[in-house]
């Protein structure tokens, strides 16, 4: 609130044009979801919730939602486990390799996701694994994982480390110290990486059009499908549904660890 007050009106009203257009789509999606006719059009008269009733109907996207849904929790919860020692080992140690062992980790963030994507289905048929659910998670939990690593890293930076030794000088194991003591005192950390893994998961699409079965179809590659053959107002609801699902997480995310901390790395 202080740095809104610093700010002048020409500054505020150039924020609130930059947010408005941003904001613009999102919002024009969500009313034409409630549109009562077969077209894309901007209900004026009446509302309704024919569309999201016929997303419901829908057995592809409704299976496809759950198979997001699994996908998501699972590459979110292998990235976590890969991220935590990671990081720990990455804040805590100097050994070779190490800049190279985070850059590798990192390395996602910076490669595009279609090329990821036709390296993956390059792999996958080679190793006999197109069409696996368990495939598909380890692919997810690649391009998730730097994500879930940072603000893991961000929890572990400047962490005092008092507590740990008093618990090791009182015969406590290095797991014991790890589960009582470590753990909790990073756990927002980890928990905002891992649903911001989550997030990020449950939203691909670049990447999973060519690692993804017809029995592993995501809710996005779902939706790019369908839009490719149809521009009824059922996209609209369906993408609605998805904005709801993603603020919902981004308010728990910044209930939980904070946003601010998340995007600016705000203490």
């Amino acid at each position: 609130m202080t740095g809104m007050r610093n700010n002048g009106p020409i500054a505020l009203a150039f924020n609130a044009l930059v947010i408005g257009f941003m904001l613009a789509p999102l919002l024009v999606v969500c009313v034409v979801a409630f549109t009562p006719h077969n077209t894309l059009t901007i209900p004026t008269t009446e509302f309704s919730l024919r569309w999201f009733r016929a997303v419901f109907a829908h057995s592809d996207f409704v299976s496809s939602f759950w198979n997001s849904l699994r996908l998501a929790l699972c590459s979110a919860t292998l990235a976590t486990v890969l991220a935590v020692p990671a990081a720990i080992a990455i804040t805590r140690h100097r050994f070779p390799g190490r800049d190279f062992l985070n850059a590798l980790f990192l390395s996602p963030l910076i490669i595009p996701h279609l090329v990821l994507g036709v390296a993956m289905l390059r792999m996958f048929a080679l190793v006999g694994g197109t069409g696996s659910f368990g495939w598909l998670v380890l692919a997810h939990t690649v391009i998730v994982t730097p994500y879930t690593l940072r603000l893991v890293l961000a929890a572990l930076v400047g962490f005092d480390r008092s507590a740990e030794q008093a618990a090791l000088s009182l015969g406590a194991s290095q797991a014991t110290m790890f589960r009582r003591i470590t753990l909790p005192m990073i756990l927002p950390g980890v928990t905002g990486g891992w649903m911001l893994g989550f997030i990020n998961s449950f939203d691909e699409v670049t990447m999973s059009i060519f690692v993804t079965a017809p029995s592993t179809v995501t809710l996005p590659v779902r939706m790019y499908m369908y839009a490719t053959e149809s521009i009824d107002p059922l996209m609209a609801a369906v993408s609605a549904l998805m904005i709801a699902v993603t603020a919902a997480a981004m308010l728990l995310l910044d209930r939980v660890y904070g946003l601010d901390r998340v995007l600016v790395g705000r203490a």
